[in-house]
Protein backbone atom coordinates (compact mmCIF):
# COMPACT_ATOMS: atom_id res chain seq x y z
CA UNK A 1 0.00 0.00 0.00
CA UNK A 2 1.42 3.39 -0.89
CA UNK A 3 0.57 5.76 1.82
CA UNK A 4 0.28 9.29 0.17
CA UNK A 5 -3.36 9.87 0.81
CA UNK A 6 -4.56 13.72 1.27
CA UNK A 7 -0.95 14.78 0.47
CA UNK A 8 -2.50 16.51 -2.46
CA UNK A 9 -4.58 18.60 0.29
CA UNK A 10 -0.96 20.07 1.17
CA UNK A 11 -0.74 22.04 -1.57
CA UNK A 12 -4.17 24.26 -0.51
CA UNK A 13 -1.58 25.85 2.50
CA UNK A 14 0.74 28.74 1.74
CA UNK A 15 3.91 27.34 1.64
CA UNK A 16 5.22 29.01 5.40
CA UNK A 17 2.37 26.71 6.48
CA UNK A 18 3.63 23.44 4.96
CA UNK A 19 5.93 22.42 7.75
CA UNK A 20 2.97 22.14 10.70
CA UNK A 21 0.74 20.32 8.28
CA UNK A 22 3.51 17.63 7.30
CA UNK A 23 4.06 17.21 10.97
CA UNK A 24 0.27 16.40 11.57
CA UNK A 25 0.79 13.99 8.41
CA UNK A 26 4.10 11.95 10.13
CA UNK A 27 1.66 11.43 13.31
CA UNK A 28 -1.22 10.32 11.64
CA UNK A 29 1.48 7.56 9.81
CA UNK A 30 3.13 6.82 12.32
CA UNK A 31 0.15 5.68 14.24
CA UNK A 32 -1.05 3.89 10.79
CA UNK A 33 1.94 1.83 11.16
CA UNK A 34 5.39 2.62 10.17
CA UNK A 35 8.47 0.37 9.70
CA UNK A 36 11.17 0.13 11.84
CA UNK A 37 14.06 2.35 11.15
CA UNK A 38 17.48 0.20 11.55
CA UNK A 39 21.31 1.87 11.49
CA UNK A 40 23.65 0.63 8.76
CA UNK A 41 26.69 2.94 9.98
CA UNK A 42 27.95 3.81 13.22
CA UNK A 43 25.64 6.78 14.52
CA UNK A 44 25.81 9.43 17.41
CA UNK A 45 23.25 8.76 20.44
CA UNK A 46 21.30 11.81 19.80
CA UNK A 47 20.53 9.69 16.45
CA UNK A 48 20.02 6.46 17.94
CA UNK A 49 17.98 7.88 20.36
CA UNK A 50 15.87 8.84 17.01
CA UNK A 51 15.78 5.24 15.75
CA UNK A 52 14.03 1.70 16.34
CA UNK A 53 17.28 -0.27 16.53
CA UNK A 54 20.83 -1.17 14.74
CA UNK A 55 21.46 -3.45 12.11
CA UNK A 56 23.13 -6.56 13.64
CA UNK A 57 26.08 -8.09 11.48
CA UNK A 58 25.27 -11.51 12.85
CA UNK A 59 21.76 -12.21 10.88
CA UNK A 60 22.68 -13.56 8.37
CA UNK A 61 19.72 -14.67 6.89
CA UNK A 62 17.01 -12.14 4.85
CA UNK A 63 13.18 -12.67 6.22
CA UNK A 64 11.50 -13.68 3.07
CA UNK A 65 8.53 -11.20 4.14
CA UNK A 66 8.50 -8.04 2.41
CA UNK A 67 7.62 -5.17 3.80
CA UNK A 68 4.86 -2.77 3.58
CA UNK A 69 5.62 -0.76 0.59
CA UNK A 70 6.16 3.33 1.42
CA UNK A 71 6.28 6.93 0.29
CA UNK A 72 8.42 9.06 2.09
CA UNK A 73 6.01 9.97 5.28
CA UNK A 74 7.37 13.44 5.67
CA UNK A 75 9.52 16.54 4.44
CA UNK A 76 12.90 14.80 5.85
CA UNK A 77 12.40 11.69 4.28
CA UNK A 78 11.01 13.20 1.44
CA UNK A 79 13.94 15.96 1.15
CA UNK A 80 16.95 13.41 1.39
CA UNK A 81 14.85 10.95 -1.43
CA UNK A 82 14.41 14.01 -3.55
CA UNK A 83 18.47 15.00 -2.97
CA UNK A 84 19.25 11.87 -4.54
CA UNK A 85 17.10 11.98 -7.13
CA UNK A 86 18.74 15.35 -8.36
CA UNK A 87 21.67 14.68 -7.75
CA UNK A 88 21.36 11.40 -10.18
CA UNK A 89 19.11 12.54 -12.92
CA UNK A 90 18.09 16.28 -12.23
CA UNK A 91 19.72 19.83 -13.06
CA UNK A 92 18.89 23.39 -11.96
CA UNK A 93 19.22 25.16 -15.16
CA UNK A 94 19.99 28.78 -15.77
CA UNK A 95 16.39 29.53 -16.36
CA UNK A 96 16.44 29.22 -12.56
CA UNK A 97 13.88 26.06 -13.26
CA UNK A 98 14.55 22.20 -11.82
CA UNK A 99 14.69 19.48 -14.59
CA UNK A 100 14.46 16.01 -13.71
CA UNK A 101 14.19 13.34 -16.47
CA UNK A 102 12.16 9.89 -15.75
CA UNK A 103 12.04 6.82 -17.78
CA UNK A 104 8.44 6.46 -19.73
CA UNK A 105 7.87 3.93 -16.59
CA UNK A 106 8.32 6.21 -14.33
CA UNK A 107 5.59 8.92 -15.62
CA UNK A 108 3.35 8.04 -12.14
CA UNK A 109 6.71 8.87 -9.98
CA UNK A 110 7.03 12.23 -12.10
CA UNK A 111 3.09 13.00 -11.63
CA UNK A 112 3.69 11.73 -8.18
CA UNK A 113 6.56 14.75 -7.05
CA UNK A 114 4.75 17.13 -9.12
CA UNK A 115 1.36 16.45 -6.75
CA UNK A 116 3.85 16.24 -3.23
CA UNK A 117 5.53 19.36 -4.18
CA UNK A 118 2.33 21.21 -5.28
CA UNK A 119 3.87 22.62 -8.56
CA UNK A 120 5.88 21.83 -11.33
CA UNK A 121 4.67 20.34 -15.23
CA UNK A 122 5.54 17.28 -16.63
CA UNK A 123 6.60 16.89 -20.26
CA UNK A 124 7.10 14.32 -22.81
CA UNK A 125 10.18 14.33 -24.20
CA UNK A 126 10.07 13.92 -28.00
CA UNK A 127 10.74 11.13 -29.49
CA UNK A 128 12.52 9.88 -26.67
CA UNK A 129 10.80 7.29 -23.71
CA UNK A 130 11.35 9.79 -21.23
CA UNK A 131 9.57 12.87 -19.56
CA UNK A 132 10.47 15.44 -17.91
CA UNK A 133 9.24 17.38 -14.58
CA UNK A 134 10.20 20.93 -15.12
CA UNK A 135 9.60 23.36 -11.56
CA UNK A 136 10.20 26.93 -12.55
CA UNK A 137 7.75 28.63 -10.24
CA UNK A 138 9.44 30.87 -7.57
CA UNK A 139 7.52 29.04 -4.35
CA UNK A 140 8.19 25.44 -6.62
CA UNK A 141 11.78 26.13 -6.13
CA UNK A 142 11.83 27.50 -2.54
CA UNK A 143 9.74 24.29 -1.19
CA UNK A 144 12.27 21.78 -3.36
CA UNK A 145 15.13 23.85 -1.52
CA UNK A 146 14.10 24.08 1.69
CA UNK A 147 13.66 20.01 1.60
CA UNK A 148 17.52 19.23 -0.05
CA UNK A 149 19.04 21.88 1.70
CA UNK A 150 21.66 20.07 3.61
CA UNK A 151 21.23 16.74 1.79
CA UNK A 152 22.75 17.08 -1.83
CA UNK A 153 25.79 15.26 -1.80
CA UNK A 154 27.15 15.92 -5.77
CA UNK A 155 28.87 18.82 -5.83
CA UNK A 156 28.06 20.61 -9.50
CA UNK A 157 24.70 19.98 -8.39
CA UNK A 158 24.92 21.89 -5.44
CA UNK A 159 27.02 24.16 -7.75
CA UNK A 160 24.14 24.81 -9.90
CA UNK A 161 21.90 25.95 -6.89
CA UNK A 162 24.58 28.72 -5.66
CA UNK A 163 25.17 29.90 -9.57
CA UNK A 164 21.76 29.31 -11.06
CA UNK A 165 19.14 29.97 -8.55
CA UNK A 166 20.41 31.30 -5.46
CA UNK A 167 22.84 34.21 -7.30
CA UNK A 168 19.64 35.55 -9.16
CA UNK A 169 18.00 38.86 -8.37
CA UNK A 170 14.40 36.71 -7.40
CA UNK A 171 16.21 35.10 -5.10
CA UNK A 172 18.82 36.86 -3.64
CA UNK A 173 16.36 38.35 -1.39
CA UNK A 174 15.53 35.11 0.36
CA UNK A 175 18.96 35.21 2.09
CA UNK A 176 18.99 31.63 1.70
CA UNK A 177 21.91 29.74 3.63
CA UNK A 178 22.32 26.69 1.36
CA UNK A 179 25.07 23.96 2.45
CA UNK A 180 25.55 19.95 1.49
CA UNK A 181 25.74 17.37 2.75
CA UNK A 182 29.26 16.03 3.47
CA UNK A 183 28.53 13.09 6.27
CA UNK A 184 29.09 9.77 5.41
CA UNK A 185 25.52 8.71 7.26
CA UNK A 186 23.11 6.99 5.12
CA UNK A 187 20.55 6.74 7.25
CA UNK A 188 17.91 8.08 5.22
CA UNK A 189 16.06 7.56 1.91
CA UNK A 190 18.75 9.52 -0.47
CA UNK A 191 20.44 6.54 -1.91
CA UNK A 192 17.31 5.07 -2.49
CA UNK A 193 16.23 8.54 -4.55
CA UNK A 194 19.45 8.42 -6.10
CA UNK A 195 19.14 4.32 -7.19
CA UNK A 196 15.62 5.40 -8.88
CA UNK A 197 17.87 7.69 -11.09
CA UNK A 198 20.89 6.20 -12.03
CA UNK A 199 21.27 1.91 -10.21
CA UNK A 200 20.12 -0.88 -11.86
CA UNK A 201 19.80 -4.61 -9.84
CA UNK A 202 21.36 -7.54 -12.39
CA UNK A 203 21.17 -11.10 -11.90
CA UNK A 204 23.56 -12.73 -13.63
CA UNK A 205 24.83 -16.63 -14.42
CA UNK A 206 28.24 -17.21 -14.78
CA UNK A 207 29.81 -20.53 -16.49
CA UNK A 208 33.16 -21.82 -14.84
CA UNK A 209 34.49 -24.62 -16.73
CA UNK A 210 35.22 -26.69 -13.46
CA UNK A 211 32.05 -26.40 -12.19
CA UNK A 212 28.77 -28.42 -13.43
CA UNK A 213 26.46 -25.81 -12.48
CA UNK A 214 26.79 -21.84 -13.16
CA UNK A 215 27.50 -19.41 -10.51
CA UNK A 216 24.95 -16.94 -9.70
CA UNK A 217 25.49 -13.35 -9.19
CA UNK A 218 23.58 -10.57 -7.55
CA UNK A 219 25.04 -7.31 -8.88
CA UNK A 220 24.06 -3.55 -7.08
CA UNK A 221 25.22 -1.18 -9.80
CA UNK A 222 25.56 2.64 -10.05
CA UNK A 223 27.10 4.57 -12.81
CA UNK A 224 28.83 7.31 -11.97
CA UNK A 225 31.15 10.44 -13.87
CA UNK A 226 33.24 11.15 -10.73
CA UNK A 227 33.58 8.74 -7.79
CA UNK A 228 33.19 10.39 -4.78
CA UNK A 229 29.70 9.31 -3.88
CA UNK A 230 30.41 5.73 -5.24
CA UNK A 231 33.30 5.08 -2.72
CA UNK A 232 30.92 6.87 0.49
CA UNK A 233 28.74 4.16 -0.80
CA UNK A 234 30.78 1.55 -0.87
CA UNK A 235 31.07 2.01 3.07
CA UNK A 236 27.91 1.18 3.50
CA UNK A 237 27.25 -1.63 1.43
CA UNK A 238 31.01 -3.25 0.94
CA UNK A 239 31.48 -4.37 -2.85
CA UNK A 240 34.08 -2.48 -5.62
CA UNK A 241 34.36 0.73 -7.31
CA UNK A 242 35.58 -0.15 -11.03
CA UNK A 243 36.43 2.36 -14.21
CA UNK A 244 35.48 1.92 -17.49
CA UNK A 245 37.80 3.68 -19.63
CA UNK A 246 35.94 3.84 -23.19
CA UNK A 247 33.21 5.83 -21.37
CA UNK A 248 34.88 7.49 -19.03
CA UNK A 249 32.64 6.43 -16.45
CA UNK A 250 33.10 4.70 -12.69
CA UNK A 251 30.92 2.14 -11.65
CA UNK A 252 30.10 0.60 -7.77
CA UNK A 253 29.12 -2.86 -7.89
CA UNK A 254 27.98 -5.17 -4.64
CA UNK A 255 29.76 -8.19 -6.20
CA UNK A 256 29.02 -10.61 -3.17
CA UNK A 257 26.46 -12.40 -1.36
CA UNK A 258 27.45 -10.37 1.91
CA UNK A 259 26.87 -6.89 0.53
CA UNK A 260 24.02 -8.21 -1.18
CA UNK A 261 22.72 -8.73 1.82
CA UNK A 262 23.19 -5.34 3.07
CA UNK A 263 21.53 -3.81 0.30
CA UNK A 264 18.17 -5.77 0.87
CA UNK A 265 18.24 -4.71 4.43
CA UNK A 266 18.87 -1.25 3.30
CA UNK A 267 15.68 -0.77 0.27
CA UNK A 268 13.77 -2.91 3.11
CA UNK A 269 13.21 0.43 5.08
CA UNK A 270 14.12 2.56 2.53
CA UNK A 271 12.04 1.80 -0.32
CA UNK A 272 12.66 2.84 -3.78
CA UNK A 273 9.50 4.79 -5.90
CA UNK A 274 10.34 3.77 -9.33
CA UNK A 275 9.67 0.95 -11.68
CA UNK A 276 13.16 -0.07 -10.03
CA UNK A 277 11.48 -1.47 -6.68
CA UNK A 278 9.94 -4.29 -9.06
CA UNK A 279 13.34 -5.16 -10.30
CA UNK A 280 14.54 -5.50 -6.63
CA UNK A 281 12.15 -7.50 -5.53
CA UNK A 282 12.98 -9.45 -7.68
CA UNK A 283 16.34 -9.52 -7.40
CA UNK A 284 15.72 -9.99 -3.57
CA UNK A 285 13.60 -13.35 -4.56
CA UNK A 286 17.15 -14.50 -6.36
CA UNK A 287 18.59 -13.76 -2.97
CA UNK A 288 16.08 -15.71 -0.97
CA UNK A 289 16.65 -18.66 -3.52
CA UNK A 290 20.56 -18.93 -2.89
CA UNK A 291 19.89 -18.28 0.50
CA UNK A 292 17.70 -21.15 0.65
CA UNK A 293 20.68 -23.11 -1.48
CA UNK A 294 18.16 -23.87 -4.33
CA UNK A 295 20.61 -22.36 -7.27
CA UNK A 296 22.14 -25.92 -6.53
CA UNK A 297 19.00 -27.83 -7.74
CA UNK A 298 18.23 -27.64 -11.91
CA UNK A 299 14.50 -26.55 -10.42
CA UNK A 300 16.28 -23.48 -8.72
CA UNK A 301 17.87 -22.77 -11.59
CA UNK A 302 15.58 -22.75 -13.85
CA UNK A 303 13.27 -20.44 -11.23
CA UNK A 304 15.99 -17.98 -11.22
CA UNK A 305 16.00 -18.00 -15.08
CA UNK A 306 12.73 -16.81 -15.25
CA UNK A 307 12.96 -14.20 -12.72
CA UNK A 308 16.49 -13.08 -14.82
CA UNK A 309 14.30 -13.06 -17.98
CA UNK A 310 11.12 -11.14 -16.54
CA UNK A 311 13.81 -7.96 -15.16
CA UNK A 312 13.60 -5.27 -17.35
CA UNK A 313 16.54 -5.00 -19.90
CA UNK A 314 19.04 -2.82 -18.08
CA UNK A 315 18.94 -5.07 -15.14
CA UNK A 316 18.82 -8.05 -16.31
Amino acid sequence: MLLYAGIASLCSFKYSGLNATVKKLKQWSLSAGSPQIFRILKVTSETLRNSAESISENIKNISIHVPTHLRPLNDTQLGHYLAGLIDGDGHFSSKQQLVIVFDSRDVKLAYYLKEVLCNGRVKKVKDKNAYLLIISNKNGILRVLNLINGKLRITNKFNQVINNILTNSKYSEESISFSMNKTNDFNNHWIAGFSDADASFQIKFVEKKDRPKPEIRLNFQIDQKDNDVLLLIKEVFGGNIGYIGSQDTYYYGSTSFGAAKKVIRYFDVYHLQSSNYINYLKWRKVYLLVQDRAHLTESGLTKIRSIKNSTSRDSA
